[in-house]
Parts: structure tokens; sequence; C-alpha cells
């Protein structure tokens, strides 16, 4: 496979990626650092890296809004929920 394929089949899987969690707003961002070890911040954050490696100024909030589809404001305020003590326990015990 030649480099420019593969780069295009990872951006395709990225943006699968961000489009699915921007339709599971069930999936709060403690659940999937507690699961997988990033979230959606996480994912923004790296963005926003990558971006300015490359010279394309770019603030955290721009990022934020590419991979929650909104303000980041906007979803907090509609989906993000309180997380359970469980949660929060396993985040305080995995994330020390």
């Amino acid at each position: 496979m030649d480099d420019r394929t593969r780069t295009e089949l990872e951006a395709a899987a990225f943006r699968a990626l961000r489009d699915h969690l921007r339709a599971r707003t069930d999936a709060q961002n403690i659940d999937l650092m507690n699961l997988a070890g990033f979230c959606r911040n996480c994912l923004s954050r790296w963005y926003q890296e990558a971006a300015e490696a490359r010279g394309v100024a770019m603030t955290k909030d721009e990022a934020r809004e590419i991979f929650y589809g909104m303000p980041y404001s906007e979803w907090v305020a509609r989906y993000q929920t309180e997380a359970s003590p469980e949660a929060k326990a396993a985040f305080d015990s995995g994330h020390s």
C-alpha cells in the first residue's frame, strides 16, 4: 500500500471515530477515559497539536468543536451528566 492510500484510509477511520463519538452522546468522557484511556477532549487536543505542528493556528475551542460537532459548552449543557461515584473512583485510581 502506498503512503497516500494509507493516509487516506487512516483519515477515513479517524473521521468515522469522530462521527461515532458525536452520535454517542450517552458515552461520557469519564467513561471513555476509564475504558480506553482517552476521550473526545484528548482527540481534540491531539488534533490541535497536529495542526500547530504544521503551522495551522487552532484554538482549544476550535479543536473541540470539531469533535463535539458543536461548541463544547453547548455539548456539556445538552449531554454531560454527573459522573457516578464509581466512575470518579475508577478515574482517580487509574489516572493518579
